[in-house]
C-alpha cells in the first residue's frame, strides 16, 4: 500500500511539474512579441543602415539601438559599466600579381590569379613573397592524436609552401575513420591554415572540392583575394604562414600532372600512415599589402542571477553583415542581411525580453551577447572568447542565433554537428515537449557546426549550440520546406535579395526561441554544467578547464 501511494505521489508531483513547464512555456510565448521583432528586423534590414558592416555609418546605428533596446528593457550593462566590448580589428588587403609562377620537374607554367588560386593573408608587412619556394603535398594536413593521425610525420615543412585537401581524411572514401560523414573541426580550412602555421610554413594552399566544402569555388573567389577583416594581433608573438589561399581542383590537377603525379596521390592521403610528398615544384608570387586598423564592437547585455550571479548562460546573434557591394541584376547594391542576420539580432532582444518578464529572476547570470563581424570569420565572438567579460569555467553554455525561420512551424529540429556536447539532449527533451522529433542534417559533411558564433565558445571549451527547424512543414511536409531551404540559399542568402518581408510570420522561429528559452531557463536553475560528450574535439580543454 505504501508503494501504491508513494507511486501515486511521484506522478502526481511529475504532473505538477509538468503543469509549471507548460505554465512557464505559455508566459514565454506571450512575452515574445511578434510585431516588435518583425519591426526591428525592418529597422535593422533597412537602407539606412547600409548592411551593417563593421566599420561603417550601419555599425554606429546598430551598436546604439541595440544599446538602446537593452536599456529599455532594464537589463544592466554587460561590460562593468558598459554596454559594449571594444574590438580592435584591421583591415588587410592583398594585391597579387596576376600569376604565380610554377617551375616542375616537367618545365615552368603560371597558374592565374582568381581563376586558378585566391591569396590572402594575416601579416601585415607590406610586400610578402614566394621566392622559388618548394610546394609539399600534405594530404589533409591534419595532426589529431585522438585518431592516431599525423600528415606531417616525418616531414620538415618549415619555410615551404604545403598542398592539403579539404575535409576530413576518409572524406568520400573511408567513412569508418574520424567521424564518418560528419565534418569534424579538423575539416574545415581554418584549421588547416592554423595546423600549416604550428608546423612552421611560409604558406598554406587548401585543394576546392565543391562536395567537400559544400560551396563552389565561386564563393571562395569571391570571398578571398580583396580586403578582409582579422583581429588585431599586434604585440602578438603567434606565428601565422605568409599566405594562405584555395588553389582550384583544375590548378591542382596541373600541379600534380607537372610533377608526375595523379589523382592516386589524393586517394593515397585516405589511408593511416600517409607520408606527406614532396612534389618537386617552386612557387613565386609577390603580393603588395595594405592595412587599415579600427574598432568594431560587441554589444552585451546582463541579467544578474538571484542565487548564483557568477555562473553565466551566453546567448549570442551577430548583428553584422556584408555592407554595399555588387549589385544583382536589378541593380540593388546593398546586402541588408535581413534573415541573415538581423533576423537573429531582433530574435536576441525577445529572449531579453522573455527573461526580463520573469516573475522570479534565473539563479544563474544570463548574458546577452550580439557580437560584430561574424561575417568575417566569426571575429567579435572570436574576440570575447579570447578576452572574456566573465571566467570562461564559470561559463555554463553558449546558445546561438543565426538566421531565424521566418515562415511556419516545423515538426523537426536539427542540431548542427550532432554529437559534440550534452545540450543537445537538452534540445531533444524539449522537441518532445513541443511533439516534435530530432532529425539528422541533411549535410553533416558541410561543417556547420563550425560556421557560425557559438564554434567560437566551443573552440575554447564552453559547451555551444545552434539548432533550429528543419524542412517538414506543420501541414505541408518536407517538400514544401526544403523548396524553402533552397529558395533562400539559391536567391537570398549573402545577396542584396535577403531583404524585409511583411509577409512573414515567423511562426516557426517564435517556436524555435521558445525552445532556446526553455534550455537556457533550465540551465539557469540548475547547479550542474553541461558536458562535452566522448570522442569530441573540444573535451579536452573544458575538462582541462574546469579543474582550474
Amino acid at each position: 500500500m505504501r508503494n501504491l501511494y508513494f507511486l501515486s505521489a511521484i506522478a502526481l508531483l511529475a504532473a505538477a511539474c509538468n503543469q509549471n513547464e507548460n505554465k512557464t512555456a505559455e508566459a514565454t510565448a506571450a512575452a515574445f512579441n511578434r510585431d516588435s521583432m518583425m519591426q526591428n528586423i525592418k529597422i535593422l534590414a533597412s537602407d539606412s543602415f547600409e548592411g551593417r558592416k563593421p566599420f561603417s555609418p550601419g555599425e554606429t546605428k546598430t551598436v546604439a539601438f541595440l544599446e538602446h533596446a537593452f536599456k529599455q528593457l532594464g537589463l544592466e550593462p554587460g561590460n562593468g559599466s558598459s554596454y559594449v566590448q571594444d574590438v580592435p580589428m584591421v583591415e588587410i588587403t592583398p594585391y597579387a600579381d596576376a600569376v604565380m609562377k610554377v617551375q616542375s620537374p616537367k618545365g615552368s607554367f603560371d597558374l592565374k590569379k582568381t581563376e586558378d588560386f585566391v591569396v590572402s593573408t594575416e601579416r601585415t608587412d607590406s610586400v610578402i613573397s614566394f621566392d622559388n619556394d618548394e610546394l609539399v603535398f600534405a594530404g589533409y594536413g591534419v595532426v589529431a592524436p585522438e585518431y592516431n593521425w599525423n600528415d606531417y610525420a616525418g616531414i620538415d615543412v618549415k619555410g615551404k609552401v604545403v598542398l592539403v585537401m579539404v575535409n576530413d581524411p576518409g572524406f568520400g572514401v573511408d567513412t569508418t575513420i574520424f567521424k564518418g560523414k560528419t565534418m569534424t573541426y579538423y575539416g574545415r580550412w581554418t584549421y588547416k591554415y592554423e595546423e600549416a602555421a604550428r608546423q612552421g610554413a611560409k604558406g598554406i594552399f587548401v585543394i576546392h572540392n565543391t562536395e567537400a566544402a559544400s560551396y563552389p569555388f565561386s564563393v571562395v573567389q569571391s570571398s578571398w583575394g580583396s580586403s578582409n577583416l582579422y583581429l588585431d594581433k599586434r604585440g602578438d608573438k603567434q606565428y601565422h604562414c605568409a599566405l594562405q589561399g584555395w588553389v582550384s581542383a583544375d590548378a591542382a590537377k596541373k600541379l600534380l600532372a607537372a610533377a608526375g603525379k595523379d589523382s592516386s596521390l589524393l586517394v593515397s592521403a585516405n589511408k593511416q600512415g600517409f607520408k606527406a610528398v614532396p612534389l618537386g615544384e617552386k612557387l613565386s608570387l609577390k603580393v603588395r599589402v595594405t592595412a587599415t586598423y579600427n574598432t568594431s564592437h560587441n554589444v552585451l547585455a546582463k541579467l544578474t542571477g538571484s542565487k548564483r550571479p557568477d555562473e553565466y548562460i551566453i546567448y549570442t546573434a551577430h548583428w553584422d553583415h556584408l555592407s554595399i557591394g555588387q549589385p544583382d541584376a536589378k541593380g540593388d547594391s546593398i546586402y541588408n542581411g535581413a534573415i541573415d542576420n538581423a533576423s537573429g539580432t531582433a530574435a536576441l532582444i525577445e529572449m531579453a525580453r522573455a527573461f526580463t518578464s520573469l516573475k522570479e529572476k534565473p539563479e544563474r547570470s544570463i548574458l546577452f551577447l550580439a557580437v560584430t563581424a561574424e561575417e568575417q570569420g566569426l571575429l567579435g565572438s572570436a574576440y570575447y572568447a579570447e578576452h572574456p567579460v566573465y571566467p570562461l569555467n564559470k561559463t555554463v553554455a553558449d546558445l546561438n542565433m543565426d538566421v531565424v525561420d521566418a515562415y511556419d512551424k516545423k515538426k523537426d529540429i536539427v542540431i548542427a554537428g550532432q554529437g559534440q556536447n550534452e545540450l543537445e539532449d537538452y534540445v531533444e527533451a524539449e522537441a518532445k515537449q513541443q511533439g516534435r522529433y530530432l532529425a539528422p542534417e541533411a549535410h553533416p559533411e558541410a561543417g556547420h557546426y563550425f560556421r557560425s558564433d557559438h564554434f567560437s565558445f566551443a573552440k575554447v571549451g564552453v559547451p555551444a549550440i545552434s539548432s533550429g527547424g528543419g524542412v517538414d512543414v506543420v501541414g505541408k511536409g518536407k517538400a514544401y520546406g526544403e523548396k524553402l531551404e533552397d529558395d533562400y540559399n539559391a536567391n537570398r542568402y549573402h545577396q542584396p535579395a535577403d531583404e524585409f518581408n511583411s509577409a512573414w510570420t515567423f511562426d516557426g522561429g517564435l517556436q524555435d526561441m521558445q525552445m532556446l528559452f526553455s534550455i537556457g531557463d533550465k540551465l539557469a536553475n540548475e547547479i550542474t554544467f553541461p558536458k562535452w560528450k566522448a570522442g569530441s574535439e573540444f573535451k579536452a580543454v573544458r575538462d582541462g578547464m574546469m579543474k582550474q
